[in-house]
């Protein structure tokens, strides 16, 4: 069974203006010196309380396009994965782990985690064994947050595999009336965040995406969907033709990339999953 322990007790939140977090954080990320974790400060955990911290879990996966040999299931990996528990640590009041991990579905460990993070799914197979093991963490408990992929054909794709996972549940779209897009952060649309080399900046200067998909589908839109437990809670939430795994990893990149969609958009609707799946 799933478990959160002491790591709900007082969950309360910090709020620090964006300009200041972009500028503070922005100098750090560049400055710092290249180590095993990129430049990413690193910072103590509580020796009496190791248990009682909340982990960034990624999920490795085997499959890709059917084919073997994993590939999808690493992107961004390691700095998005640093970064977003770093900002977890400053802008909350939650006790993070310094070291995300990465686990397959199948392992053990995989239910001492409350939360967990696929990304590229758009062709991800399942195995068998993950199939179950997917169902069993959710049905116990478990949020599953899966991001970053573009177009119809690799929702499909997702939709299929997660329909193997719960074949009497489907996903649906989540209106900007929820929770999940207020709890922490106000937002007052559904974000998309492009990869790095994808954000477009216009000369009125609001900030854009030139993302496409392989099908040729429309990307300009970013869709969030869930698929819920017999309460009503959230179990799977999937953020479709958004990437906000880059918007993570490439903060320390460019000042204009970091400002408009790692502070407005990537971090607070991270925020806003992790604060939904730790308090339901």
């Amino acid at each position: 069974m799933i478990t959160r322990r002491s790591l709900l007790i007082g969950m309360c939140f910090v709020f620090i203006a964006g300009a200041a977090l972009a500028q503070r954080g922005y100098r750090w990320r560049m400055s710092a010196p290249h180590t095993e974790r990129n430049g990413v400060p690193d910072w103590e955990v509580n020796p009496n309380f190791p248990g009682d911290l909340f982990t960034f879990v990624r999920i490795k996966y085997d499959s890709y396009g059917g084919r073997g040999g994993g590939g999808g299931w690493a992107t961004d990996y390691r700095d998005s994965d640093l970064n977003f528990s770093l900002r977890l640590q400053q802008l909350t009041s939650l006790k993070v782990n310094p070291e995300p991990i990465v686990l397959e579905l199948t392992d053990d460990q995989l239910f001492d985690y409350p939360f967990i993070y696929i990304i590229e799914p758009g062709s991800l197979v399942f195995s068998q064994a993950e199939v179950a093991a997917l169902r069993r963490y959710c049905l116990n408990g478990g949020f599953l947050m899966v991001d970053d992929f573009w177009g119809d054909s690799q929702y499909e794709n997702m939709r299929r595999e997660l329909k193997r996972v719960f074949p009497d549940r489907d996903p649906v779209e989540v209106p900007l009336s929820h929770e999940i897009f207020h709890n922490v952060y106000d937002l007052k649309e559904k974000p998309q965040v492009p990869s790095i080399n994808a954000a477009r900046r216009a000369m009125g200067g609001d900030a854009g995406s030139y993302e496409w998909a392989s099908d040729g589908s429309d990307t300009r839109t970013p869709h969030y969907r869930a698929i819920h437990d017999d309460e009503g809670r959230i179990m799977v939430f999937i953020c479709h033709n958004t990437d906000l795994g880059d918007g993570w990893e490439r903060e320390g990149e460019n000042q204009w990339y970091f400002e408009e969609f790692s502070v407005k958009k990537a971090y607070p609707m991270g925020i806003n999953i992790v604060t939904y799946a730790m308090t339901h």
